[in-house]
């Protein structure tokens, strides 16, 4: 079954983290990409940070959309990037993300949605 990874942070919890560790633990991202790797269906992405974003939202009178720069969406959690598996079930995917390095920071997250298959 395919699952997004969708990899969430608080940037306002992120400051409190002292940038030695910080970099540690973006190392052990890294090698927990190639434990996982062969589960990988693409290869991801690392998001620039929210305040990049433009946002496409319903007016919410019917009029046209309005396009909006910053990221709009209500929320303090920013997604910095995801991923897609291909694993046998949501135990697996659950398992493999426990073992997510950035777990150990405040507000951090990883969501793990199924992809819908109309096949």
């Amino acid at each position: 079954m395919k699952y997004v990874l969708m990899y969430s942070n608080r940037p306002d919890l992120d400051e409190a983290v002292p940038a030695e560790r910080q970099q540690e633990v973006y190392q052990a991202i890294y090698g927990w990409f190639e434990k996982h790797g062969a589960v990988f269906t693409d290869s991801g992405a690392e998001l620039q940070g929210p305040e990049t974003g433009t946002t496409v939202k319903s007016s919410g009178n019917g009029s046209a959309p309005l396009v909006v720069d910053g990221p709009f969406i209500e929320g303090k959690e920013n997604i910095g990037g995801f991923s897609v598996i291909d694993v046998p079930d949501l135990d697996t995917a659950i398992a493999m993300v426990k073992e997510w390095p950035s777990l150990g920071f405040p507000g951090v997250a990883v969501e793990i949605r199924p992809i819908v298959d109309r096949m």
